[in-house]
């Protein structure tokens, strides 16, 4: 992925725009084994995301990941794929319910995953 590249849109090679998959209950598989199921997913253009509900894995908790970091969506499966370890995505920012839209917690989530390849 390219520094500058959108993180907050699909990209081209795992989305069809005309051809939307709703991925909410779908697996979510970083680089290095499953992570959790998909809970929340939005299509808008340029401000994409996944809300992944880990299960017991981070304690119940929840994480987001930008659309960018979706590597390749199977929809036999209903399995995502995404771009990073669990350890990554175990350290990045903490969601929080009331929050995670604001784009003050967007921009340090960007960040942090924009820094990551």
């Amino acid at each position: 992925m390219q520094p500058n590249e959108n993180l907050w849109s699909y990209r081209q090679d795992v989305h069809d725009p005309n051809g939307i998959v709703d991925v909410t209950g779908y697996a979510v598989e970083a680089t290095d084994g499953k992570i959790g199921s998909v809970d929340e997913s939005t299509y808008e253009v340029g401000d994409s995301y996944v809300v992944v509900d880990t299960g017991p894995w981070i304690f119940g908790q929840k994480v987001v990941l930008p659309a960018g970091t979706i590597t390749q969506i199977d929809p036999q499966g209903q399995r995502v794929f995404v771009s990073r370890t669990k350890e990554e995505i175990k350290n990045a920012p903490k969601y929080d319910e009331t929050t995670f839209k604001d784009p003050a917690y967007r921009d340090e989530l960007g960040g942090y995953y924009g820094g990551k390849r």
